[in-house]
């Protein structure tokens, strides 16, 4: 029963492709962990934790490590995208595209032009 309220998250686990994932009910508690490639994969997984299960959720433990920790994230860019909108998505500020320019001054020139199939570096913060 508990492993289906939660099901979204091993659901969104599966699609990040979480390394060494793993999960356990004991007592009424889920136990899941795994390994996400960065932070902002492993924020996805705690957002749609605290969707299913409120913000501070007793019935559920995870332990999410990440493997790259020098990056927030990597981003393809796609057809449409500007560093303004991949700046809103990421960090939820259009004005944080300056940070991701300059992560990303090896391959961009002007951060008004950006090319689909870029693949950029989201910095952390």
């Amino acid at each position: 029963m508990i492993k289906a309220k939660y099901q979204n998250v091993l659901d969104l686990g599966e699609k990040l492709n979480i390394q060494d994932g793993d999960v356990k009910e004991e007592n009424g508690v889920l136990h899941v962990s795994g390994v996400a490639a960065n932070q902002y994969e492993k924020n996805q997984i705690w957002d749609a934790i605290k969707a299913s299960g409120g913000e501070s959720p007793s019935d559920i433990v995870a332990d999410i490590k990440v493997s790259d920790t020098s990056v927030y994230a990597r981003h393809t860019v796609a057809s449409g995208d500007t560093l303004g909108k991949i700046a809103k998505h990421y960090y939820g500020d259009p004005m944080k595209y300056k940070e991701i320019f300059a992560a990303n001054t090896d391959i961009l020139k002007n951060p008004d032009v950006i090319f689909p199939d870029q693949e950029l570096i989201i910095p952390n913060l």
